[in-house]
């Protein structure tokens, strides 16, 4: 078998009917998209809290940009010259897509404060991290197979490995999952110290060991290295092309279309966004704008540009996309050159002026918006859900897991981790109404839906 071909295996054995058309990764993509993970990200958080608005962004409309950015930098790598080495291992649009559409599967319900709040459940059991649960779901939970989950192709699922290293790895024993100290009469966790490591988990080495098992031993020792950070976890040091591609596209997605929900439902003045984006940090996409557009500014090119966010919808939506085009038309393939394996030793990144901008935009994003008292407010009130039905889960699994669950936790080696996979798996909805089922005090009803 051909190396190309070792990239498009399944772990389990599977071949198309004689009649489908589709190419290995057309089915990728159909498997995500038909996938009951994907269809749960309309009733998780991006940022804003379900039910705010019917504007913003939820998991599922970012996943689906994050796709369409992706196919968007694939397609611009395309147009480099044919003598290009990366040209023969640039993915097709629905591998790249595939990619992007399934970067979320494994985010639990609101948003990061439930990765956080899931990480405290499981300090003692593995933790967890929403990157390394998408590995998961994949590879074991989804049900397009008998026992490899969705069954996809080894290079979808090496797009899929962020973080090359596995929880154990990176985790530092010094930073201690626990409840916080300070309140006195609350049991409330330390965030702090509760925020995982950004790796995969540990009862997935099997698969990951299968993902990268074309690599030499020097590639595969080189890509899964950690760097240690004192008084934090470690960190991974590279990602495959692939990933790199849908990584940008997911920066992209944040910092642009984020912001643009934030615009719309007046959560960011103009003041705020001037102090956090200023002109020197906005220098490259100014010039673009005086070059390309240069009958719609006088001399103030930068007061043009933010008079044009903070108005009228029309004009907003067309330098949201404006800036999109930048960001994508700007990004560059670089050459790690300690690996060899072109799928792990090409990487895309932005060119250093449109990346300055964009880390601006996810600055303004995150200090003005994620961190405010309402969406923290949130997200604590969402941490305190979750870790409440975690806990009532395990305290009697036979009297409150599903059927169909507790039939799995009583099978399981690692039960904590079968009650982890099912509120991960759950809607904001979802859960909130599983806990007000299990807390709220009116006397509710069996005939209750949840």
């Amino acid at each position: 078998m051909t190396m190309m071909k070792l990239w498009y295996a399944r772990r389990e054995g599977w071949a198309p009917q004689a009649e489908d058309a589709r190419l290995e990764a057309d089915v990728d993509y159909a498997r995500i998209i038909h996938s009951a993970s994907f269809r749960r990200l309309q009733g998780k958080t991006q940022i804003l809290n379900l039910g705010d608005s019917d504007f913003y962004r939820t998991r599922l409309t970012h996943s689906l940009e994050v796709a369409q950015i992706a196919g968007g930098i694939a397609r611009q790598f395309a147009m480099l010259p044919p003598e290009h080495p990366v040209l023969p291992y640039l993915p097709d649009l629905s591998m790249i897509q595939a990619a992007g559409a399934t970067h979320d599967l494994g985010h639990p319900p609101f948003g990061h404060g439930g990765e956080v709040a899931l990480n405290y459940c499981m300090r003692d059991h593995g933790g967890f991290e929403g990157n390394g649960q998408t590995l998961r779901i994949v590879s074991r939970l989804e049900k397009f197979s008998n026992s490899a989950g969705a069954n996809l192709t080894r290079r979808t699922m090496l797009s899929l490995l962020k973080y090359p290293a596995p929880y154990s790895a990176v985790v530092n024993g010094d930073i201690v999952s626990r409840l916080d100290p300070a309140p006195k009469t609350l049991r409330i966790i330390e965030r702090a110290t509760s925020k995982p490591p950004k790796c995969y988990l540990d009862s997935e080495q099997e698969v990951v060991d299968w993902v990268l098992a074309p690599l030499s031993d020097a590639d595969r020792s080189t890509f899964t290295s950690v760097s240690s950070i004192a008084g934090k976890h470690g960190k991974t040091r590279h990602k495959s092309f692939d990933c790199s591609i849908m990584d940008v596209a997911d920066d992209i997605a944040f910092g642009v279309h984020d912001l643009e929900d934030a615009l719309a439902l007046g959560l960011i003045n103009e003041s705020d966004f001037r102090r956090y984006v200023p002109e020197h940090r906005s220098g490259s996409f100014l010039d673009h704008l005086k070059e390309r557009y240069p009958s719609e500014f006088a001399n103030d090119v930068y007061g043009g540009f933010v008079s044009a966010l903070f108005g009228e919808g029309g004009r907003r939506k067309r330098f949201i996309g404006r800036m999109v085009h930048h960001l994508i038309t700007n990004c560059r393939i670089v050459e790690v050159n300690e690996l060899d394996e072109p799928l792990i030793r090409y990487r895309a990144v932005m060119a250093d002026g449109p990346a300055e901008l964009l880390d601006a935009l996810k600055e303004a994003v995150r200090e003005i918006v994620i961190l405010s008292p309402s969406v923290q407010q949130l997200e604590f009130k969402g941490q305190t859900m979750i870790v409440s039905v975690f806990e009532a889960f395990s305290s009697e699994p036979r009297s409150f897991l599903p059927r169909d669950t507790f039939l799995r936790w009583e099978q399981s080696d690692t039960p904590e981790r079968v009650i982890c996979d099912h509120i991960a798996g759950m809607t904001d909805v979802y859960l909130l109404r599983t806990y007000e089922r299990l807390f709220a005090p009116r006397m509710g009803s069996v005939f209750d839906r949840v």
